[in-house]
């Protein structure tokens, strides 16, 4: 497949972008909501990716449910969510444009075209048009809270993974700070499989967000991880919306003086 010259092309035409959105950027919860990997879309300038449709749409390309949980959430807690509107087979917005798997040429078993042997200037567009703008978008958002929010990123992951079945349901993820991470644990309700740092932590690289935009300014965060059956419709988005806003409540209220 024909790759896309940096120089020559846009990735994103004019009525293809923007590349990140802000939705409900009035509300007023002291809660910064974040979906990298919020959908499956990929630019007609990069045909696919050389992917076939049933891969377009699987969990390798985007979060399946997380934007939804997100956007019930935004509306509950009445909080800013910033998202990406790109799949993450482009640009995965929770990896740094150092990592090789911010353009991932494979995808657990999924080998992905489109991205195979790209050069130096056709990776630096992807950061370009996908990257910088959903960064840039994000430090804005932060920019407009008075008071400090924390930073709250929704995520889903597959039910098996290389073939092995993942038990747990919901996972609490940290990288230096786990405070946000752990009250939340402590509050998960005893019918949901909920832990801390699975199915991933930030050994495996997953914390970006929290590390470039929450520790530097010393928000409390937490990455959320739901597997992704467990939202795979209307009834499961509005369980965990209404599980999540709770814990979050709960985690965030402040402490009395004792």
């Amino acid at each position: 497949m024909d790759q896309v010259n940096a120089k020559d092309h846009t990735i994103l035409t004019r009525s293809e972008g923007p590349a990140a959105e802000v939705i409900n950027p009035g509300g007023t919860a002291p809660i910064c909501l974040v979906c990298e990997h919020a959908s499956s879309f990929i630019p007609a300038s990069l045909q696919h990716l050389g992917l076939s449709p049933e891969h377009r749409k699987s969990h390798a390309a985007w979060d399946i449910g997380a934007m939804d949980l997100a956007v019930e959430l935004s509306v509950a807690l009445n909080a800013p969510l910033v998202a990406s509107r790109v799949s993450r087979l482009v640009y995965d917005c929770n990896r740094p444009p150092s990592a090789q798997d911010a353009i991932p040429a494979k995808s657990e078993v999924i080998e992905v075209p489109g991205n195979a042997g790209l050069s130096e200037n056709q990776r630096a567009a992807r950061v370009a048009e996908i990257y910088d703008p959903f960064r840039q978008t994000l430090v804005s958002t932060l920019d407009t809270f008075a008071t400090p929010p924390a930073v709250v990123t929704i995520h889903s992951f597959t039910p098996v993974w290389h073939g092995k079945r993942r038990e747990v349901e919901l996972g609490f993820l940290h990288d230096a700070d786990d405070r946000l991470a752990t009250l939340m644990l402590a509050h998960a309700p005893r019918d949901v499989d909920a832990r801390l740092n699975a199915p991933y932590s930030a050994d495996d690289g997953v914390t970006h967000t929290l590390r470039e935009h929450a520790i530097p300014r010393r928000l409390q965060n937490v990455m959320i991880e739901v597997r992704n059956d467990m939202i795979s419709d209307a009834s499961g988005v509005a369980r965990f919306s209404h599980i999540l806003g709770e814990l979050l409540t709960t985690a965030l209220m402040p402490q009395e003086a004792t």
